[in-house]
């Protein structure tokens, strides 16, 4: 009797793709539809949906066809400084302003890395925070604060 040998990441991964785009295709379907001349509010939605539910099925067949190395260990190191990034970023970008929160931000989610020294984390946070303000406020201009109000006196 022989077992059937399969790539055991591929196949989650498009088991996730297929129930994820599976949730937002029947959410989009609540929305009107509309046409693809006249598109509804839920017509760009379905269309993504189908496209994720695709890609999901062609990962999972493959996936069938491959013999996977087991899946590694979660990366806890990486959870723990990138997850709590964009939620520091959002509490503090009101108060401190675009440029520090994103700073911040930035520093906080460069030590996933293990290779990531201080120096090092302090040089990507503003080289990425620089390439953000010229790229958001002076490119496309959009309207925030780079520095808010728990920075004034």
């Amino acid at each position: 009797m022989t077992s059937i040998r399969f790539d055991r990441a591929n196949a989650l991964c498009g088991a996730i793709f297929i129930g994820v785009g599976l949730f937002f295709a029947f959410q989009s379907l609540s929305l009107e539809l509309g046409t693809a001349l006249r598109m509804g509010p839920g017509y760009f939605p379905l269309f993504l949906a189908g496209i994720l539910i695709l890609l999901g099925i062609v990962i999972f067949i493959q996936s069938l066809r491959v013999d996977g190395e087991p899946i590694d260990p979660l990366a806890w190191r990486g959870m723990l400084y990138i997850l709590p990034a964009p939620i520091i970023f959002g509490l503090t970008v009101r108060g401190l302003g675009f440029v520090p929160a994103l700073f911040i931000a930035s520093f906080l989610a460069s030590f996933a890395s293990q290779r990531m020294r201080p120096l090092g984390a302090l040089g990507l946070s503003a080289a990425i925070t620089l390439f953000s303000v010229l790229v958001f406020s002076f490119a496309l201009g959009l309207p925030f604060e780079r520095f808010g109000p728990w920075l004034r006196f």
